[in-house]
């Protein structure tokens, strides 16, 4: 429960909100939620909302973290009334963790206190984004303020599948329960698809068999699907860039419709090794270049695998910039994702944009996690992990008219128009409970 009076806001209140507030790892990590917290971000102005703050961490802690990062020179300029805010630690080294934490959770403090009108405060990541806006919600609650907050929390997949599911799989089901706690306590828990709210619910099962507590029940109550925001109309406009999208395949020395192209996090559960021996035993081998687009903790073992095929090629740069011209251009778009104890793929923001950037192409990727509520099954989908239906599903691609395969794409697009960011935010703000003034 709340520790403040709650009234229910009908849609035309919604414009009461004046501020949001998005807790997350922004820019310049490669991400889809850091995507999205920008594309919540730029629908909250859209909108009308005076700010919008993204508190976030200092460059130079992002760049020790080994996260894969974006060129700073790379990222596109936020729109004027979007503020990146990134707090300095608080305390020195005999505080040996949670300095960033603090910081954090302060700064949301000062900003709510200085910013006028009611403000949203959500997160993206419960770990640890999720203790620092409660933090903040609880300070500000006990100094009896009068400004009007409501707090939002997102879950993603590795909340559950790398927080809860180690801390259980150790037996350390208490720090499982600080987690469900900590996503209770918001004043709207929201899951980023139907499967991973599965997983948050079967979790907190999990939990009261050993605790003899009651998550499982609050959260079937509680949790609502809020499913990723994107810039739709961004993809949608690239197919009449026609100048600006040859330019960025002449940079990387391509031709349109002459390459496939992975375009997301280089790790093990998302297929990329698959994919590259997939390629080698296919028709599209030689034909089409297979471009390989991203940074991440598997870069260096899938270059190895890549050897030096001139057929396969890496790029560790793409910016904002250039992303939509390549999945615009590419002859398909593959994401062979496969769950593994680490990550599991809870929607797939990626594959939306690349239906939503149209072009000759369509979608080929697996059924893993909550890949089908992103692709709607407009796509060709294999057995996660079979590289041998991943070879068949490029020979279809190969054996496909060209008619049929932008018949394909076509059908992709409309139906990922849904996930349009101003949709989403609306949805956000005016389906559930404000905080209201005490």
């Amino acid at each position: 429960m709340s520790r403040q009076k709650r009234a229910t806001a009908s849609v035309s209140e919604v414009s009461g909100y004046q501020n949001l507030i998005l807790v997350v790892r922004a820019d310049p990590i490669i991400c889809g939620h850091s995507t999205e917290a920008r594309n919540l971000a730029e629908a909250a102005i859209a909108r009308g909302f005076s700010s919008v703050h993204i508190v976030s961490y200092p460059l130079d802690v992002l760049a020790d973290s080994g996260l894969p990062l974006k060129p700073i020179d790379s990222i596109a300029p936020y729109s004027p009334g979007i503020f990146v805010d990134r707090p300095a630690p608080v305390g020195d080294y005999k505080v040996l963790d949670g300095r960033l934490g603090y910081a954090i959770a302060g700064h949301l403090v000062d900003l709510v206190g200085r910013l006028p009108g009611r403000t949203a405060i959500m997160n993206l990541y419960l770990v640890p984004h999720g203790q620092m806006v409660m933090q903040a919600a609880d300070a500000l609650a006990a100094m009896a303020t009068t400004s009007a907050v409501t707090t939002i929390a997102e879950a993603v997949g590795s909340d559950v599948t790398n927080v809860v599911k180690n801390a259980m799989a150790t037996g350390q089901f208490g720090a499982a329960a600080l987690v469900l706690s900590n996503y209770l306590a918001h004043d709207l828990p929201v899951a980023v698809s139907k499967f991973t709210r599965e997983l948050i619910v079967a979790a907190g099962s999990q939990v009261d068999e050993q605790m003899g507590t009651d998550f499982a029940a609050r959260l079937e109550q509680r949790v609502r699907i809020s499913y990723p925001a994107i810039d739709t109309q961004a993809y949608l406009n690239i197919e009449r860039q026609v100048e600006d999208n040859r330019q960025t395949l002449a940079r990387r020395g391509l031709n349109h419709d002459g390459f496939l192209l992975f375009l997301s996090r280089l790790s093990e559960a998302k297929g990329v090794d698959d994919l590259i021996h997939a390629y080698r035993a296919s028709q599209l081998y030689g034909c089409k270049t297979l471009v390989v687009c991203g940074a991440g903790p598997d870069a260096e073992r899938l270059r190895g695998i890549a050897g030096d095929d001139p057929h396969v090629r890496f790029f560790a740069d793409v910016g904002d910039e250039e992303k939509g011209a390549l999945m615009h251009a590419c002859h398909a778009y593959c994401l062979p994702s496969k769950p593994r104890p680490e990550f599991t793929e809870t929607f797939g923001i990626a594959l939306a944009e690349a239906m939503l950037a149209g072009g000759p192409g369509p979608v080929i990727t697996t059924r893993t996690g909550g890949i089908p509520e992103a692709t709607g099954d407009f796509c060709l989908y294999h057995r996660a992990g079979d590289v041998g239906e991943l070879t068949a599903r490029l020979n279809d691609i190969a054996a496909m008219p060209n008619e049929s395969r932008r018949s394909l794409s076509r059908s992709a697009q409309e139906y990922a128009r849904r996930f349009d960011r101003v949709t989403i935010l609306d949805n956000l703000l005016s389906s559930w409970p404000l905080r209201a003034v005490a």
